[in-house]
């Protein structure tokens, strides 16, 4: 099959562009280059032929002659997301609907689209799935859900979406993120030997590692065109969902003489348990390979490797919102976050 996949410089991206070429897919990649400097270690066998453009000035041209698109080219977490509320919404929301608009008529038939559990919010079911209602608390996960219903509206004969509500993901990639709840806690454990939570650590997240994220969406591909069409999937794993207390002391329990401490209740009031049921009864050859320890173990072997400083785990690149704020801050990218060119 060929496949776009936008997003090929990011986190998930370097991960899942080698993995389905490996499976024998024809990859090619769309990024627009905001996280280049965040090169952890080498760890792609393969790397796709990526174009440097914005998703914003995508064409027709660009998506023509593809069977699918996976796409996951956004401004990625809350915090980012609350950066520029207008920005994000140009981006995340008018810019993957316009995506999906370009490829129906282009007549690329999948559509495979990195939605979030986030967009549950706060949750008051013990488990919420496919069919709870969503209650984003951000413009990152309002823009989700309108994706969701903007492109769901778009299934037809001729084009077949399908929407991913990924866990939150974990694990080391060569485009690595410490802005992510296990990371962050294990380069703090590296770097410091110390965890200090804020919080009483008591909400509830789900987890899934990068590289099952990557399955998924392998998965989704080979699928029949009927098993995912239209179809909403919670990824992960439903024995993979843990209060925030319990990330941080498997992180302190795997790095030697890290110590633990935790705070009063948090200001942030996201908290859900999801069940994911579904992708692992509909989606044959799905299943999740990687728990919070087993992250948290391959972490360590990677900081072990690279000798990892603080000044890498501080860096820019691999923490998105501080990325994009050092990018504004010296003007690389204007107001409206496009490029602008070296005075």
């Amino acid at each position: 099959m060929r496949v776009l996949v936008t997003g090929t410089e990011g986190y998930l991206g370097s991960l899942l562009a080698p993995l389905l070429m490996q499976r024998g897919h024809e990859v090619t990649g769309l990024d627009t280059g905001y996280y280049k400097t965040g090169w952890l270690y080498n760890g792609t066998p393969l790397t796709a032929k990526t174009l440097n453009k914005d998703l914003r000035r995508v064409t027709e041209d660009d998506v023509r002659g593809v069977d699918a698109i996976v796409h996951m080219a956004e401004l990625s977490n809350d915090p980012t997301g609350q950066l520029s509320p207008n920005i994000t919404h140009d981006i995340n929301h008018r810019g993957s609907v316009r995506l999906a608009e370009l490829a129906r008529r282009a007549g690329v038939e999948r559509f495979v689209y990195m939605s979030s559990c986030s967009v549950y919010g706060v949750a008051t079911a013990d488990y919420v799935t496919e069919a709870s209602p969503v209650n984003p608390q951000t413009a990152y996960a309002l823009c989700k859900t309108l994706v969701e219903r903007d492109v769901g509206a778009m299934a037809g004969d001729d084009f077949s979406p399908t929407f991913l509500r990924n866990a939150t993901a974990f694990g080391a990639s060569p485009r690595q993120r410490f802005d992510l709840v296990l990371n962050s806690l294990a380069g703090l454990a590296w770097t410091t030997r110390r965890i200090a939570m804020t919080s009483d650590g008591t909400p509830w997240r789900p987890l899934v590692h990068a590289l099952d994220i990557a399955k998924a969406i392998a998965c989704v591909l080979d699928a029949p065109r009927d098993a995912v069409h239209g179809q909403l999937f919670n990824v992960g794993a439903t024995r993979h969902n843990y209060r925030v207390r319990e990330v941080a002391e498997i992180v302190a329990e795997v790095f030697p003489g890290c110590a633990l401490s935790f705070g009063e209740s948090g200001a942030d009031n996201r908290s859900y348990r999801v069940s994911f049921d579904r992708i692992h009864e509909r989606l044959p050859g799905f299943s999740c390979d990687w728990d919070a320890e087993r992250g948290a173990r391959q972490l360590l072997a990677v900081f072990r490797h690279i000798d990892m400083t603080p000044e890498t785990f501080n860096a820019p690149g691999f923490t998105r919102l501080k990325q994009l704020e050092h990018l504004l801050r010296t003007r690389q990218i204007d107001a409206d976050f496009f490029w602008t060119a070296p005075s």
